[in-house]
């Protein structure tokens, strides 16, 4: 088969099978799609904006102009070896496919077609084409998972000449991740901000990212987990000035709560104490917020978790039913919980 799983694709792309004629980019992350495309592009040799030897072409056009990929690539170059036909937006497209076959049954000597796609899924007629061809290449591009983004942001920090702590890299990765080329321009604008400093810090990560708000709300979360009424009042005070909807506050609460019941739970089946549980959460905790998800798994059991759970959900519906309450009966809520979880309970651990 004619393809790469997502993590060889950049293995591949540092070295590109000089054979393959027709190479497709495809996958719901456009940003990567992009960019590796023009990696590619860029590894071919030639002029990028030669329009003599790199042909751009739009996959909508193509059904308007019927033959148009297969006389392109048909092409003998005037000014090079080879032509490198670009097709951009790529999807369904009866033409295109029908053409990609053609040259898939005969593939052209002196051009390379690239073909950037969207999600195509296992059997859509563009991908299934190109994996079954034999001088063909299909490239999945998925959203950035942790590992990747760990290398994308070491990349930015090594072009920058700068450094970046732990802490200050667990915040960023919480911003990143749905779209390559906007997590690379989220990485460049901290690097930028932080022009003239040797290390990039939690403060230069808020402040570049505009990511208070959120900061703001997991502050709130843990001073529920941690019983601290006084911070909670205050710290909601400050998320309710500033306009931020409660919505947006109790689903943080209700994503918390889930991850605790599911971390309890684990620890009943497994045997597992609370760091253990918490070392091993997937998604992964964040690393300044640890010692706080540990103190609730001892804090509250399964059942009580339950109930919890029940309360926030009551609370959203509350909210719906009467928006003018909601401020109010959610700050009562939320430090019902906090007090609730300072009292002594059984425990099965």
């Amino acid at each position: 088969m004619a393809q790469k799983k997502a993590h060889e694709v950049d293995g591949w792309l540092r070295r590109p099978d000089p054979a393959v004629r027709i190479v497709l980019f495809y996958g719901p992350d456009r940003g990567l799609v992009s960019e590796r495309a023009r990696a590619f592009a860029g590894s071919t040799g030639l002029p990028l904006d030669d329009p003599f030897s790199v042909i751009k072409l739009d996959a909508s056009d193509l059904d308007q102009q019927p033959g148009r990929l297969v006389d392109e690539a048909r092409t003998v170059p005037m000014f090079a070896e080879r032509r490198l036909i670009w097709v951009r937006n790529a999807g369904a497209q009866k033409g295109l496919v029908d053409e990609i076959r053609l040259l898939i049954a005969e593939p052209s000597r002196d051009a390379v077609v690239l073909v950037e796609a969207g999600d195509l899924k296992k059997g859509a007629a563009l991908r299934a084409s190109v994996e079954g061809g034999e001088a063909a290449m299909a490239l999945p591009c998925y959203a950035d998972e942790t590992r990747s983004l760990d290398a994308l942001i070491d990349e930015e920090m090594r072009k920058a000449g700068l450094t970046i702590t732990l802490e200050a890299r667990q915040l960023l990765k919480r911003s990143l991740g749905g779209d390559r080329m906007a997590s690379r321009g989220e990485i460049e604008k901290l690097a930028l901000y932080a022009f003239g400093q040797t290390s990039i810090g939690m403060e230069d990560v808020v402040a570049s990212t505009g990511d208070a708000a959120a900061l703001s709300v997991d502050e709130l979360v843990d001073a529920v987990l941690e019983g601290r009424t006084d911070d909670l009042d205050s710290i909601y005070s400050r998320i309710a000035l500033a306009g931020n909807q409660v919505f947006a506050v109790l689903s943080a609460m209700i994503r918390q709560f889930q991850l605790l019941h599911l971390l309890r739970s684990g620890m009943a089946e497994g045997g597992q104490s609370a760091a253990a549980a918490v070392a091993g959460a997937r998604p992964p905790v964040f690393f300044a917020r640890r010692r706080s998800v540990e103190s609730a798994l001892k804090r509250w059991d399964a059942n009580a978790l339950v109930h919890i759970l029940a309360r926030l959900q009551s609370a959203v519906l509350l909210t719906r039913r009467q928006p003018d309450l909601a401020v109010s009966s959610t700050r009562q809520m939320l430090l019902g919980i906090a007090l609730d979880g300072g009292l002594p309970r059984r425990r099965s651990e």
